[in-house]
């Protein structure tokens, strides 16, 4: 008997064997799925073009494309797809290996109709949870952008334990880690869950200016105060009023700063360069500092008294190396951002996922997102695979040697104009046309030509490019 039940499911049977797809169709939609069938893999991947599916049951053999090629052609449209495959008894291997390249599961023939709807409303709910939480996590993004923490092991969630416990507070806090373990990202969370929400967070870094001109953003400066102050200007201090003052890298400023900050968190109060007005302000300070920071103070590098006063409640934000757990979810919602801001749905198999828990990752999260980004660049398949991985860091070492040639004995002038020449051979090599390499150059394509006659580079476009320049 026709349900309602089952009516929001899309489903495509593939199948070259007439009895069985007709018996399959007619108890599918008898119980009120939403059906269509195809008899070989070219209408089923016809069909696909124009219409989207929730779950396929495909055939592994069949006469012309093979169950498993289309399989890879749907993944590769629609990689959360669920496909069920039909396989028989003596051809086991080809449904592991259709398990490898993205199949939800595999039945063996002769298939029970009631096993195959048990499968199929299955995969279905899979595949609609995938959605779900694609839409949720866009939602998560969008609503709190600048905070946003991924993490699943123990030590990240004790980490988010202690921003919540911490939040509560006006206290100083000291949030130290290696660079790339994303301590910032703990500080603006601070903030956002704090009553101080609502008032403005000012980030300083620390190590980004000179001592003058981050003297200046800290404490402010009046006209005339030094080379180029040509009007009076706020610090950080003064313009937080009452809210939060981020301090990144900390661990980065001179003893002179450092006793200038020190007086300020001491007397509350600051002046700016070049007046002698004393200022009172109200904020709460929140430090980032690498691990090391106990040590440097060990060693009089950092003042002792300034360590007390910013450390009041500390953080330590694990490295990745230690949180291996981490690695599939940082992935994960990688992929969710690229694939909202490209237009796209790239994801990595589960075996490109074991190549990157592999690796020690000694820049960390940072590390780890610049790899995704360029690898999803330069790999142009939708699911990523360890053969890919494999390949990218082949290139990556001939790069790295093609570097080390660069820099043997040779003039700063002359390696530039070898960099330059591999550079554009590189980008060649990526591009579709001398136009698109010009563009990756960030060149006009009449200065791309010039450069390729100059550096005697032998362009795979030549004939093209001669109508270029």
């Amino acid at each position: 008997m026709k349900t309602d039940q089952y009516s929001n499911i899309d489903l495509l049977i593939v199948d070259d064997e007439h009895d069985f797809r007709h018996q399959a169709v007619s108890y599918f939609k008898r119980i009120g799925f939403k059906v269509d069938q195809a008899e070989d893999g070219e209408e089923a991947l016809n069909i696909s073009t124009n219409r989207k599916f929730d779950v396929v049951i495909l055939d592994i053999h069949m006469p012309g494309i093979s169950g498993i090629t289309v399989l890879e052609q749907l993944i590769k449209r629609e990689p959360s797809l669920k496909v069920i495959m039909l396989t028989g008894g003596g051809t086991i291997e080809h449904a592991v290996e259709s398990m490898k390249k993205g199949a939800y599961d595999f039945v063996t023939k002769p298939a029970k109709l009631e096993e195959l709807q048990r499968l199929v409303v299955r995969a279905s709910k899979a595949y609609e949870l995938e959605k779900e939480n694609r839409q949720l996590k866009a939602v998560i993004r969008r609503s709190a952008p600048d905070h946003h923490i991924v993490g699943q092991s123990e030590q990240m969630q004790e980490v988010v334990r202690l921003i919540q416990r911490t939040a509560s507070s006006d206290k100083p806090v000291l949030i130290q880690g290696e660079s790339g373990t994303g301590k910032e990202l703990v500080a603006r969370a601070i903030h956002r869950a704090s009553p101080l929400a609502d008032k403005p967070l000012i980030v300083v870094n620390c190590a980004a200016l000179a001592e003058q001109l981050l003297e200046s953003e800290l404490f402010g400066h009046v006209k005339g105060a030094f080379t180029g102050a040509d009007r009076d200007k706020a610090g950080a201090l003064e313009i937080a009023k009452g809210g939060t003052i981020l301090l990144d890298e900390v661990d980065n400023l001179s003893p002179t700063l450092q006793r200038a900050l020190l007086r300020a968190l001491q007397e509350r109060t600051f002046r700016r360069l070049g007046e002698t007005k004393e200022r009172s302000f109200s904020c709460r300070i929140v430090g980032t500092a690498k691990s090391n920071i106990s040590e440097r103070v060990e060693d009089g590098e950092f003042l002792k008294d300034l360590y007390y006063r910013l450390n009041v409640l500390n953080i330590k934000v694990p490295p990745l190396r230690e949180r291996n757990d981490d690695i599939e979810p940082i992935v994960s919602d990688f992929c969710l951002s690229w694939n909202e801001n490209h237009g796209q749905d790239r994801r990595f198999h589960a075996d490109a996922l074991e190549k990157l828990k592999s690796n020690e990752w000694s820049g960390n999260v940072r590390e780890l997102l610049n790899y995704l980004e360029r690898i999803l660049v330069d790999v142009e398949a939708p699911i990523i695979e360890a053969l890919h991985i494999d390949r990218y860091e082949e290139i990556r070492r001939e790069v790295n040697d093609k570097v080390f040639y660069l820099m043997h004995d040779k003039k700063l002038d002359s390696a530039k104009a070898d960099f330059e020449r591999l550079y554009i051979e590189e980008m060649l090599r990526r591009s579709q046309s001398q136009r698109e390499a010009a563009d990756r150059c960030g060149y006009s394509p009449q200065r791309l030509s010039h450069r390729i006659k100059e550096l005697n580079i032998l362009s795979p476009f030549a004939k093209a490019s001669e109508s270029m320049g």
